[in-house]
C-alpha cells in the first residue's frame, strides 16, 4: 500500500474535543474503506496564512494514511470535503497521481494548498 500524509484543517468554530472526534470519525471511515491510519497528530488551533471561507484560524491535524490507490485517497477527500476547510496534497500522492489529483480534489469544492 502507498503511504500518504494529509493535513486536515477543520473550521475554527469547533472545539478541540470536536476536532479530536472528527479525527476519530475520519479514522473509522478510512478503515471501513480498506485504508489504515499509521498515525494521527493533532496540532491544535493555528493561524492560517490566508483566509479560507472567511476563517482566520483552523484546527490542524496530520493524518498519515496507508491506502491502496490514489482513487481511494480521492474518494476519502470527497466524503470529508464538507467538514474540511482545505487539503494539502502530499508529495508522494502528487508524484504518483500527477497534477490531475489537485484538479480532482478542487472539483469537490475544497481548497487545495
Amino acid at each position: 500500500m502507498a503511504f500518504y500524509e494529509h493535513v486536515v484543517i477543520a473550521r475554527q468554530d469547533i472545539s478541540p474535543q470536536q476536532a479530536e472526534t472528527l479525527n476519530e470519525e475520519l479514522k473509522a471511515l478510512i478503515e471501513s474503506l480498506g485504508g489504515h491510519i499509521a498515525k494521527i497528530e493533532y496540532w491544535g488551533l493555528r493561524n492560517l496564512t490566508y483566509r479560507i471561507k472567511k476563517n482566520r484560524k483552523g484546527h490542524y491535524s496530520l493524518l498519515a494514511l496507508d491506502v491502496p490507490s490514489a482513487e481511494l485517497a480521492l474518494k476519502l477527500a470527497e466524503q470529508v470535503a464538507p467538514a474540511v476547510g482545505a487539503f494539502k496534497i502530499g508529495k508522494e500522492l502528487f508524484v504518483s497521481a500527477g497534477p490531475d489529483i489537485v484538479k480532482r480534489v478542487r472539483a469537490t469544492g475544497a481548497n487545495v494548498f
